[in-house]
Parts: C-alpha cells; structure tokens; sequence
C-alpha cells in the first residue's frame, strides 16, 4: 500500500460529543486524566465559541489523534494569532500521517480567519513533539514564562 493510500483513509472532522470518551483517552496518553464528561463539556463550551475548534482525526473509523485551536485578535497586530493548544496520536497510529493531516487542517483553518501566525506549545520533555513540529515547518522563537494560579 502506497503512503498516498494510507492517508486516503484519515478522516479529519469536528469533535462531536460521542468522541468524549476517545479523546479522553488520548489527553491520558499526554500526562492528562480527562474523564468523559469533562471532555464532554469542553467540546460543548468550545463548540459555542466563534473561532475555538476541536478536530478529531479518524482511521478506518477509530478516533486516533486530536487537536484543539483558538483563535486570537491581537492589540498588537491588525491579523489574529492561531495557537495550538493540543495535539495528541494515539501511539499505535504515529508516523501514519495523522498528525501532518491535522497540522494541515488547522493551518487552513487558521489562513481562512486572517491568521499571520499559527503557534504551538510543546512541553521541554517531549522532544519526539519538537522533532514532529519542525518536520512541518514550525520553528522555536520565543520564552514563554508562566505562573499557575
């Protein structure tokens, strides 16, 4: 089977609320314990909001990656900011195209609300991560420095 072939059979679409409990399972491959109904209702509260999306890739009919975007206006800048808060493969479908596809969907998504940049973050531990995001383009920039609260 060629690798063109392999990526016939990925599905990007929006999250519904019957993917809560795959998603779950794939923030929990991350490091972060979501149980169904949390996810549940962040894929409701997220759905409500404008520029906010949940994308789900599908293969051979299994939910098997995530990314979740936000869409920003800047005081800053006349374009708004596109950041990446998660992306997650389930680990049996990494290197599958998977993530590439869903990169791709939210960078379209991103260039059609007038987006001059798209960000991720990625925690320092995962380097596997940071090898995938350069892959695709994605350079490191800036510090981030946060505070929990």
């Amino acid at each position: 089977m060629t690798d063109k072939m392999k990526e016939l059979k990925i599905i990007v679409r929006d999250a519904e609320k019957n993917d809560a409990p795959a998603i779950g399972a794939l923030l929990g491959d991350l490091g972060y314990p979501a149980m169904s109904e949390f996810v549940l209702e962040k894929i409701r509260k997220l759905g409500q909001r404008t520029y906010d999306r949940i994308l789900v890739a599908e293969k051979n009919g299994q939910v098997a990656g995530v990314l979740s975007l936000h869409i920003m206006p800047l005081l800053h800048h006349r374009d708004n900011l596109c950041r990446i808060s998660a992306l997650v493969v389930a680990p049996d479908h990494r290197r599958e195209y998977i993530g590439q596809r869903l990169m791709e969907m939210a960078e379209a998504y991103a260039k059609a609300r007038k987006c001059f940049r798209i960000e991720v973050t990625s925690n320092e531990k995962r380097a596997d991560a940071h090898v995938f995001y350069a892959s695709c383009g994605y350079q490191e920039r800036s510090k981030r420095f946060c505070k929990d609260i």
